[in-house]
């Protein structure tokens, strides 16, 4: 199982990527408000989106999968910002839905480039040590 852990914590964090797309692709009303209410809209939703899906395809990959979590980590940590600072927990009577698998994909992220530390240059072999 630990074998195939990783491998089953990076299709997850990737599919959650990666279906969030459509969304922001094709303007969908609650993706639009949502990156309105924090001021980036259409450049910001366009981007993030593109960012998403280079994290999205990064972390499939097994040498770039530190990256990819890492960029991931990136990204989910702003967008838990914005629900915490200007979104709040619950957008649009989602029950909050979009703020708890944004904690979702972060955590698992963060246990994405913990399992692939070493691979990390410069600082994984000191990483992969401790």
């Amino acid at each position: 199982m630990k074998k195939y852990l990783p491998l089953i914590l990076r299709i997850a964090v990737a599919v959650i990527l990666i279906q969030t797309l459509r969304f922001k692709f094709t303007a969908h009303p609650d993706s639009i408000y949502i990156f309105e209410t924090v001021g980036l809209e259409p450049i910001g939703r366009i981007g993030i989106g593109i960012a998403e899906l280079i994290a999205g395809i990064l972390i499939l990959i097994p040498r770039t999968a530190w990256l990819g979590a890492t960029l991931t980590l990136g990204i989910i940590g702003g967008a838990i910002m914005m629900h915490l600072t200007q979104l709040g927990i619950e957008v649009r009577g989602d029950g909050g839905v979009l703020f708890a698998t944004a904690i979702v994909t972060f955590t698992l992220s963060a246990i994405i480039l913990w399992f692939y530390r070493a691979d990390i240059p410069i600082l994984g072999k000191r990483l992969a040590a401790s």
